[in-house]
C-alpha cells in the first residue's frame, strides 16, 4: 500500500478556478486539473521568482518534492495551452494557512486576498 500524501501548505484558495480557451465552447473542449498545491508551487516559484528551497519551505515539502510538483504543474498547463484545453483548478492534498509576512505588500501577492489586485510586478509605484 502507497503512503499517504502529506498535505501541502498553501496560502490562499485561489478566485479563479477554470480556465479555457476563448472562442470554443466549454462542451466541446478537453479538460486537464491542476491541483490546489500545482497552482500554488506556480505561484510560490513562476509568479514570485522563489528558489525551489524556499518555496518547498513555504508549502512544507522538500526542494525535490516541490520540484517535482512544480514539473507537474508546468507540464499539465503546457497541455492545456498547446493542445487547447481547459483547465480546472482545485482538489489535491492541501492545507490552508494564512502567510504571516511583516511585508506589507504579502496580501496583494495572492489573488485571493483581494480580487482586484495586479501582478506586483505590473503595479505602478
Amino acid at each position: 500500500m502507497a503512503r499517504p500524501k502529506k498535505d501541502r501548505i498553501v496560502t490562499c484558495k485561489p478566485g479563479v478556478s477554470y480556465f479555457k480557451p476563448r472562442g470554443i465552447p466549454l462542451t466541446s473542449l478537453e479538460e486537464v486539473s491542476l491541483t490546489i498545491e500545482e497552482r500554488e508551487a506556480i505561484r510560490l516559484s513562476d509568479y514570485l521568482g522563489m528558489s525551489h528551497k524556499e518555496a518547498g519551505e513555504k508549502m512544507g515539502v522538500s526542494r525535490a518534492t516541490f520540484g517535482r510538483i512544480l514539473q507537474e504543474a508546468r507540464k499539465i498547463i503546457a497541455s492545456a495551452l498547446i493542445n487547447g484545453k481547459a483547465i480546472n483548478v482545485g482538489g489535491g492534498n492541501y492545507k490552508i494557512e494564512d502567510e504571516h509576512d511583516d511585508d506589507a505588500s504579502a496580501q496583494r501577492r495572492c489573488r485571493c486576498h483581494d480580487s482586484q489586485t495586479q501582478n506586483p510586478a505590473t503595479q505602478k509605484k
